[in-house]
């Protein structure tokens, strides 16, 4: 239990799984069961998310250590337990999956229309086992969940995509499964070795400088296909075009944090020896997804895809400031992290406002939508500006720092990371003018309504968050701030101690 003895973890993680036990009870005709069904899933899903606010506002920002734990002894003669708890490090990706699944829900609610309970259903579930991950502090029931996620969003895939769903969920589901097996390999490495799963027990256990390297590359499979990391990123294109778009919004959101989570949570505090080593091939890896997946959105013409090439390459941003090893670098990964997951679900969202009225993704098929849905155009063109970093917005706060923590470990990987922002200009304004002006290219084009207020309602909560992390971040830079601290100082003395071991 936490300090109040009131476990708030267990019921953020597991209240969906009530809310989808109720919309399957629901009994009547197909036109009642899919309203109770969107109602029960975005009442749910708002009590969740007002849940969570006591994360936000009890916890101790000034404490790096984890808060609001609680403990279950599940497999003690294993050294396996329920722990559950939150540090500055995960518990705004907590926050930051409460607060989107009902946008996805409320996003979703005229644009489903075929087995909408299942739909609802595996949203709930999707959020219990999102929220459940990056409470999780025990290894074996982080790794339940880290791959339980993959069921509800292959479903979501597979059941409620486009033409090509199940070829890109089955993509989606091996791509992520197969790396995650070998992390599956070195967690029972470090259970048989350490005698636990517990993960702030095996902060304490000093993993053999020989053993770093296999295990570094066992995490490097899996979290790197969740982030995902160039060479093996070609799953989420595919999977972002056939998926539905509140789909998409999770999936660019918050699964492709997961990997990147996996790096702070495990890597470095783990094997910090392993990561020094590797950080040269982190480097190379994530420039070159900047560069790479870069010039390939400039040759997209579904607009799906182009944000999905440009969610790899912000993603590309993440892991290289991870690896700085240094506050600013660490701190502004984080906040990317955080900005991408409201900017990239924005952005999908505009995407399914165009795909819902003239169902087509295709950017040459549209042309001068700002004269006809100017409010549109302007939401629009704000979370166009977001992506690209403009000052005053929120991914601009996470890149500078990557950028300033990067130049203190050598200026060509500063370098590197900052194409990332004059590359995404590149393509960013040429989809935004290939949609907002010049001429009108298509005759139903003229018919097209502008927001409606359920899609103001969608929009105004991600508009809010965009510009107060852009214009005051501090509020979110503090929660993260002692944790990324503690994490540097514990990395530099491992660091300290194998030299002068090798001495």
């Amino acid at each position: 239990m936490n300090a109040a003895g009131f476990p708030l973890l267990t019921l953020l993680t597991f209240l969906p799984l009530a809310g989808a036990a109720i919309i399957m009870s629901v009994r009547g005709t197909d036109e009642v069961v899919a309203s109770n069904a969107r109602w029960t899933a975005l009442w749910t899903s708002l009590i969740v998310f007002l849940l969570s606010l006591i994360l936000w506002v009890k916890f101790d920002r000034a404490s790096s250590g984890f808060q609001f734990e609680e403990k279950l002894a599940w497999l003690p003669e294993f050294g396996v337990g329920y722990h559950m708890g939150v540090d500055g490090i995960s518990v705004l990706f907590v926050l930051l999956s409460t607060a989107l699944t009902p946008l996805c829900i409320l996003a979703s609610w005229e644009s489903i229309q075929v087995r909408v309970r299942e739909y609802m259903v595996a949203f709930l579930i999707l959020e219990t086992m999102m929220v459940g991950m990056f409470a999780a502090l025990d290894f074996i029931v982080f790794y339940v969940f880290f791959e339980a996620v993959l069921i509800p969003m292959f479903l979501i895939i597979g059941v409620w995509g486009g033409p090509r769903r199940v070829y890109a969920a089955f993509k989606f589901f091996l791509y992520t499964l197969l790396g995650s097996v070998l992390m599956l390999l070195a967690i029972l490495y470090l259970w048989y070795n350490a005698g636990t799963t517990d993960i702030p027990a095996l902060f304490e256990y000093a993993v053999p400088r020989s053993a770093q390297t296999w295990i570094f590359f066992a995490f490097l499979c899996s979290f790197a296909v969740k982030v995902p990391m160039w060479p093996v990123h070609t799953w989420l294109p595919d999977a972002h075009v056939e998926a539905p778009t509140a789909g998409s919004v999770i999936l660019a959101g918050v699964l492709l944090k997961m990997g990147a989570y996996g790096f702070l949570r495990f890597t470095l505090p783990l094997l910090p020896e392993a990561s020094a080593d590797f950080a040269p091939l982190i480097f190379v890896l994530s420039i070159v997804a900047i560069v790479y997946t870069s010039m390939v959105a400039l040759a997209q013409e579904d607009m799906k895809k182009l944000i999905a090439y440009s969610s790899v390459a912000h993603m590309g941003i993440v892991t290289l400031g991870i690896f700085t090893f240094n506050q600013q670098g660490l701190s502004g990964a984080l906040f990317t992290m955080l900005a991408h997951g409201v900017v990239s679900g924005a952005l999908f969202l505009c995407v399914g406002v165009l795909y819902d009225r003239l169902h087509s993704r295709e950017i040459l098929r549209y042309g001068g939508t700002a004269r006809v849905m100017p409010a549109y155009a302007l939401v629009f063109m704000l979370f166009t500006m977001a992506s690209i970093g403009l000052p005053g917005t929120a991914n601009f706060v996470g890149e500078f720092l990557v950028i300033v923590g990067a130049w203190r470990i050598n200026p060509w990987v500063a370098f590197g990371a900052a194409t990332g922002m004059v590359l995404g200009a590149c393509y960013m304004l040429w989809l935004y003018r290939r949609v907002s002006f010049g001429a009108i290219t298509r005759d139903d084009v003229r018919a097209l309504l502008d927001l409606s207020p359920r899609e103001y309602a969608v929009f105004a909560p991600l508009i809010i968050l965009t510009l107060w992390m852009g214009i005051y971040p501090q509020p979110f830079l503090s929660f993260f701030e002692a944790t990324v601290a503690a994490l540097v100082a514990r990395h530099e003395a491992a660091l300290s101690i194998s030299r002068l071991a090798g001495m």
